[in-house]
């Protein structure tokens, strides 16, 4: 094959390709062992895939991919090295925030949830570009990753400008609520954070309200700038500079586990 004439389709193609072998080879028999299936909301796809996005996520994907398809894992199996830690982010985007705290702590097993195939793309180029050993990823719902994790086992979740599904028929779809909230309560140890970055006052107040009514989790804010200003060493998204752009204040919510 002549790769520089692969095509726009025929780049797509290789990278369903990749997540073809991703999963087992059978799509459809694969996703009938996970525990329960669910609507994931928003888009899983979107402009094709440049050449050399679809070549690295053909090659890497495979190695990097967590498969829930056999059930429960065991997170330290998925890496080389003795885990000091597990930190858990759900909805990376593009890897901007999970590939700067990935790098900054090599001996922290981090996973990375996402079902955009575009972010998913770009966060392999990222681990593949700066060799990350500690870096696996998930490409679907973390609902669905969260219950294979075992109990306690978490030292941290990030949930970063997640989607904020604004109008109120919507709401149901955000993540953040009752159920979500026990199964990180599962998953993290005590004293583990939990946290959340929005740019949508609803949400904020949304996301307070679910987990203020939680006896898992406790808010040890004290004063403004616990949520106004981002946590120490913040790379800052692209998310985020778009709401800044847009002359929205996002906050910074952290909460404990308990």
């Amino acid at each position: 094959m002549n790769e520089r004439a692969l095509s726009a389709p025929a780049r797509t193609e290789l990278a369903d390709h990749a997540m073809e072998t991703m999963r087992g080879g059978d799509r459809a028999e694969n996703y009938a062992r996970v525990a329960r299936a669910r609507t994931i909301f928003g888009r899983r796809k979107g402009k094709a895939l440049r050449r050399g996005q679809s070549e690295i996520l053909a090659r890497a994907l495979p190695r990097l991919n967590i498969d829930l398809s056999n059930g429960p894992i065991d997170p330290a199996a998925l890496f080389d090295f003795v885990v000091s830690d597990l930190h858990v982010e759900i909805g990376f985007g593009g890897g901007e925030h999970l590939i700067a705290a990935a790098a900054r702590a090599p001996d922290v097993a981090f996973v990375g949830c996402e079902p955009f195939l575009n972010g998913l793309a770009k966060a392999v180029v990222q681990i593949e570009t700066l060799r990350l050993r500690n870096v696996r990823l998930y490409h679907g719902d973390a609902n669905d990753l969260l219950e294979s994790l075992p109990e306690h086992g978490v030292g941290r979740v990030c949930l970063l400008y997640p989607d904020p599904w604004p109008k109120r028929r919507q709401r149901k779809r955000r993540f953040i609520n009752d159920a979500t909230l026990a199964r990180l309560a599962r998953v993290m140890r005590k004293g583990a954070e939990l946290r959340f970055a929005t740019d949508i006052d609803d949400y904020g107040a949304w996301t307070l309200a679910c987990v203020l009514r939680s006896s898992d989790f406790v808010w040890r804010a004290r004063e403004a700038r616990d949520w106004t200003r981002p946590w120490s060493q913040w790379p800052g998204t692209r998310y985020e500079a778009k709401a800044l752009a847009a002359g929205r204040t996002p906050v910074y919510l952290t909460f404990v586990r308990v």
